[in-house]
């Protein structure tokens, strides 16, 4: 059975997921640990847990959700995993991490690429990998569909939608792919988010202001 444990680090209170199952195989997903207190307590938890690390994946590669991608490789010497369009996006942030007062940040580089329609293998659990840009050009999500959950990035939020001002973000983009594939997931789906508190599909696709039935009333 698929678990999910989630922290929040950093300025941006970063949700940073670990996902496990009975065989205490785990995969860590968008780790925004910077500081060293978060990093205790991402290994105190995976100690605590007796947790074998296999893979490090970002659904997207903004700053604040790759802040402890170097951490997490050397560590556990495991390989990162992103969407190919979300290279560009990763090698920009070592650029600017220092404006943002991360100066210590540690550059991190892909070792392999997420193909949506494949799945993420967590321990004997499969999430499939599913592509919704819009808040950046590559970003994806994983649905286990057994549990009905999804990690959702920075895509859907509880009331809102992930921001498409910054470079390679599209508004039109975003809102069509959450309809076309977040929206077609059962409605009873727990949504686990970038930012923010849990959701479900059918809350946000009654209630959302943004892509809900009541988006036209805002």
């Amino acid at each position: 059975m698929l678990q999910i444990k989630v922290f929040t680090f950093n300025p941006f209170y970063e949700n940073t997921y670990i996902l496990y199952d009975e065989t205490n195989k785990a995969v860590i997903v968008d780790p925004g640990c910077y500081e060293r207190e978060e990093r205790e307590e991402l290994m105190d938890f995976i100690r605590k847990e007796h947790l074998q690390v296999t893979e490090l994946v970002n659904t997207h590669c903004h700053i604040d959700h790759v802040l402890g991608n170097e951490f997490v490789k050397t560590t556990f010497k495991v390989p990162l995993s992103i969407h190919q369009k979300e290279v560009a996006v990763l090698k920009s942030v070592q650029a600017y991490a220092p404006s943002y007062g991360f100066a210590g940040y540690q550059a991190s580089e892909p070792d392999q690429f997420l193909d949506p329609g494949k799945v993420l293998q967590v321990g004997n659990e499969q999430l499939k990998i599913l592509y919704v840009p819009g808040h950046s050009p590559g970003h994806v999500v994983f649905y286990h569909a057994e549990s009905k959950t999804c990690i959702a990035g920075d895509t859907l939020f509880q009331g809102s939608i992930g921001r498409t001002d910054l470079p390679g973000g599209d508004h039109g983009t975003l809102l069509n792919a959450i309809k076309s594939v977040l929206f077609t997931l059962p409605e009873d789906t727990i949504v686990f988010p970038g930012h923010g508190p849990e959701t479900s599909i059918g809350a946000e696709k009654e209630y959302n202001p943004f892509v809900g039935k009541r988006a036209g009333l805002r």
